[in-house]
């Protein structure tokens, strides 16, 4: 059980108040129109209906030797290899903003004031009586080499992923708060004294819960840091000295692991001033054996999932968001419920599929167990043999099977 000692609590929550504030008084490079009015990171999401999916293409920020971009149709008719590995820590130029990836629109003035006048942010009580219930099951770390791959669910978005002989972790939070939640529901399940050394860290998006400052300043300041185009300046500014920022499509490779940054249903923001400034999206990460594991980050439901499977096929695992999905009406486009993860758990073509963003913080108003009732009906439903679900408790370890 990961012990949460009063001090170590208020040094993280002091860590985490002057992060916070350093990010906030951050202005832009330029001067823009103003952004669309700031929302706290429970209720990140667009509060308008579904739009139907989007399958143009996305506008290129202007560099001739990004990957190309391409509809799902053209995709499947002319299959596109992957694109050459960019060079690790480079510097570069990106688009002021990224507004034009959204595949669905911000909420505006009325949905904010639907929300605010039900009310609906938290579960009632009932939804919150099976927090005892989460399952939280901390086991040791799997022995891996550099022809195995497992996955840790250390909580929420995190993951502890050896692959390719490197520890990766996926967008890692081991704060017990972020802004605008209340504390853990479950604490996190692997403590950090007791990960290897880290290789390298994979962030999909900036908003609190997946882009955590003082858990990152835990980390030598070399270690290297995948990131979405235009957010290497918030790491720079914090020191990381190794930091690759990447576009949708594009890929690059450290010690034998390649990185691949995919795209997401979702969108961008930490302070005030910064709508969309970076891109969000998801991860592929593959070795030299072709094992690979697809880190979706957070995501809605869309035509992006089918893509991926075709630009990355035969993916082993698929780590998938399965929480923060109510009300739907407000939540759908951006963050999938279990039915829709499971569904995109098929357009990917993966051999198998961990459920992930649940159990851990309260960002929305489903009860807080049945993300995973849900999703173990789904997956029934597609008549896959249940093995395939790989739905680990915090703290939970599974290998690929030889």
């Amino acid at each position: 059980m990961t012990e949460w000692t009063s001090q170590q609590t208020e040094e993280s929550e002091q860590t985490e108040e002057s992060e916070r504030q350093t990010d906030q008084t951050e202005q832009p490079e330029q001067t823009e129109k103003p952004e669309q009015a700031g929302r706290p990171e429970q209720t990140e999401q667009p509060g308008q209906t579904s739009r139907p999916e989007q399958t143009g293409q996305p506008r290129q920020p202007g560099q001739p030797d990004l990957a190309p971009y391409a509809s799902p149709l053209e995709t499947a008719q002319h299959p596109l290899p992957k694109a050459p590995t960019r060079p690790l820590d480079e510097i570069r130029r990106w688009p002021r903003s990224f507004a034009d990836r959204l595949t669905a629109p911000l909420p505006g003035v009325r949905a904010m004031a639907r929300l605010a006048k039900e009310g609906a942010f938290r579960p009632g009580a009932d939804g919150l009586g099976d927090i005892p219930l989460l399952p939280f099951e901390p086991g040791p770390l799997p022995a891996v080499d550099s022809t195995t791959v497992a996955v840790t669910w250390a909580g929420h978005a995190s993951w502890v992923v050896g692959i390719g002989g490197l520890t990766v972790l996926t967008d890692p939070v081991w704060s017990r708060r972020i802004l605008g939640t209340p504390a853990r529901l479950t604490p996190v399940g692997v403590r950090w004294e007791d990960l290897p050394r880290v290789d390298a860290v994979v962030v999909s998006h900036n908003h609190f819960d997946h882009l955590d400052a003082p858990t990152l300043k835990r980390l030598p300041r070399h270690t290297p840091c995948f990131v979405p185009a235009g957010l290497g300046r918030w790491f720079r500014r914090r020191r990381f000295t190794r930091v690759t920022e990447l576009d949708w499509w594009e890929g690059a490779e450290l010690d034998g692991v390649r990185f691949d940054f995919v795209p997401a249903h979702h969108w961008s923001k930490r302070t005030l001033v910064d709508t969309c400034r970076s891109l969000w999206g998801g991860w592929v990460l593959t070795d030299a054996l072709e094992q690979s594991v697809y880190f979706a980050g957070d995501t809605g439901y869309g035509h992006w999932f089918k893509e991926i499977g075709r630009r990355h096929p035969d993916l082993d695992v698929a780590l998938l968001p399965i929480g923060a999905y109510e009300p739907r009406w407000w939540l759908s486009d951006v963050h999938t419920d279990p039915e829709e993860a499971v569904r995109a758990f098929e357009d990917l073509g993966a051999r198998n599929m961990a459920p992930m963003h649940w159990a851990a913080f309260v960002l929305s108003a489903e009860p807080v167990l049945e993300p995973l009732t849900r999703v173990r009906a789904a997956f029934e439903r597609t008549g896959r043999p249940r093995e395939q679900l790989w739905d680990l408790p915090v703290g939970g370890s599974r290998l690929l099977p030889a």
